[in-house]
């Protein structure tokens, strides 16, 4: 496992802080002594960032004057100097392939892959300067395996590993670590985002979905108990491995957190494409189109 030189000032920019693995990061790190720079995009939330003592940073991934606007903004505040970037924010647009906008697809990919990798880049030369840097980015098990009706987020997820391994293999040299921290399913808001950019960009009326949209998609307060519930852990257990990521001389290449992200990386090498696909869909996408099918015969 390669070594790579400790940073040299623990200065980190966190995105995404508003809530979830974002917010217990800052809060973790600021307590183990690293000055954090959270971003959010709403202004309550880098209110209640400022009122813990930050200072935060507004930044809105799919706006790219907004990119170069927050990392100036991060360099001038650490005037020029900065250990760390973790890239957390992001979000899932929901449904099935077929039944998404191209401008909802865009916007995934805005956000999780254009807009992370923008801003990325732009703390490059600092690293490159100063012969160290640690690159965080927060990717999901849903990048290594697929799950139904979450095509998009796979997708821009599995394009966030890509680009994880490659920025690894470019920036090694250089004495700059990249990791990729793979979480499985973790007690956030995720979902409650997930149904409102369903809103957005999604046909759920005419869809052969429909039944499984009604269900999932149309109450962002209902709770229900789904398999992978046993699996969950705390938004803390994510920011305690990308802590290990930052300050560890031996970072690894990839962190998954939780059982079911393990059991993702297992099957992401072992299992063959036809097994995942029946293990994974038969009972979310074959009883939805049985029931599609049912219902045109009416």
């Amino acid at each position: 496992m390669k070594r790579y030189p400790q940073v040299s000032e623990k200065v980190v920019v966190v995105t995404g802080a508003s809530t979830g693995i974002g917010r217990a990061t800052a809060r973790l790190l600021k307590g183990q002594g690293w000055r954090v720079f959270p971003t959010a995009r709403n202004r309550t939330d880098l209110d209640l960032l400022r009122g813990e003592g930050f200072q935060p940073v507004e930044l809105d991934l799919t706006d790219p004057d907004s990119v170069e606007y927050a990392a100036n903004e991060v360099l001038e505040l650490s005037q020029g100097v900065l250990g760390a970037v973790v890239n957390n924010a992001g979000y899932g647009q929901p449904g099935a392939l077929e039944d998404l906008s191209r401008s909802a697809v865009r916007k995934q990919f805005e956000a999780n892959v254009f807009g992370t990798l923008d801003f990325t880049n732009r703390f490059i030369p600092v690293f490159r300067t100063q012969k160290s840097g640690r690159i965080i980015l927060v990717s999901s098990v849903v990048g290594r395996v697929v799950i139904p009706l979450m095509g998009a987020y796979c997708a821009s997820k599995f394009a966030l590993e890509a680009i994880g391994d490659e920025l690894r293999m470019e920036l090694g040299p250089a004495g700059i670590s990249v990791s990729l921290i793979e979480p499985g399913p973790i007690k956030t808001n995720f979902r409650r985002r997930t149904v409102s950019e369903a809103a957005r960009g999604l046909d759920m009326r005419n869809s052969a979905f429909s039944a499984h949209y009604d269900k999932e998609l149309v109450d962002p307060e209902r709770t229900y108990s789904r398999p992978t519930d046993i699996f969950k852990k705390p938004p803390e257990a994510v920011a305690k491995k990308i802590l290990h990521a930052l300050e560890s001389k031996r970072p690894r290449a990839r962190y998954p957190v939780t059982g079911a992200a393990w059991f993702g990386e297992f099957a992401a090498r072992f299992l063959s494409a036809r097994f995942k696909d029946w293990m994974l869909s038969s009972k979310v996408i074959g009883r939805e189109v049985r029931a599609a099918g049912n219902a045109s015969q009416d």
